[in-house]
């Protein structure tokens, strides 16, 4: 149960201050700025990764677990389970948020350019994310002092240069819950799909790559 509870208490904690910070940025007029969201969401991945990285592996998302899976890094039976604390922690902080500010858009992912070239972008940017977390940590244990680091590095990086574009989701979880809260659906597939084609990529070209702690039968 604690893994769970860390599950659902690391994406709450993601997405109530990364999506809000996206939310207070517009309802203040831009006082956060661009490279002050992007730098809210790494900063807040890599706290919840050292929060919780040793007790639940610190997903908080639905296509790095699936990923983990796949690389056979983490039990199968273990997916629906992560994914409904994901999706119950994303959905808390995407109605908390819609209390505090019901008219915002909650940092619901809306593109700015042709859908194609989104998803092409959202899948890059999970296939890097992925290749990242997959080769620093277990699935359900980070790897040493410099994992949270690593990946929340990614995510900022990222969503510096991307977030204009596509918002930078690489999360389903992260897409769903502010388009359910906001009743915004407006390209939802995309979100829901492209994390999970580049996060399995990732995966894959680590196997091509890499023969050690890649992908193997240890969970």
């Amino acid at each position: 149960m604690k893994k769970y509870l860390s599950e659902f208490i690391g994406t709450f904690s993601m997405i109530f201050c990364g999506c809000g910070a996206m939310v207070i940025n517009d309802f203040t007029g831009g006082s956060i700025t661009h490279p002050g969201v992007a730098i809210t969401w790494g900063l807040i991945v890599m706290s919840m990764i050292y929060a919780f990285g040793d007790v639940s592996g610190a997903h908080f998302n639905p296509a790095v677990t699936l990923g983990f899976a796949v690389a056979k890094k983490f039990k199968w039976i273990e997916v629906p389970k992560y994914v409904i604390a994901q999706l119950f922690g994303a959905l808390t902080a995407s109605y908390v948020l819609l209390f505090l500010f019901p008219e915002s858009d909650l940092g619901a992912t809306i593109p700015t350019i042709e859908p194609l070239k989104v998803f092409i972008i959202e899948l890059l940017l999970s296939f890097f994310l992925m290749l990242v977390i997959i080769n620093v940590s277990t699935g359900s244990k980070e790897i040493g002092p410099v994992a949270g680091i690593a990946i929340g590095s990614v995510v900022l990086l990222e969503a510096m240069f991307a977030g204009p574009l596509t918002k930078a989701s690489m999360n389903p979880i992260r897409s769903l819950a502010p388009a359910l809260a906001s009743g915004n659906f407006s390209h939802l597939w995309i979100y829901l799909t492209a994390p999970f084609a580049g996060m399995l990529l990732a995966v894959f070209s680590c196997k091509l790559v890499k023969d050690e702690n890649c992908c193997d039968d240890k969970c």
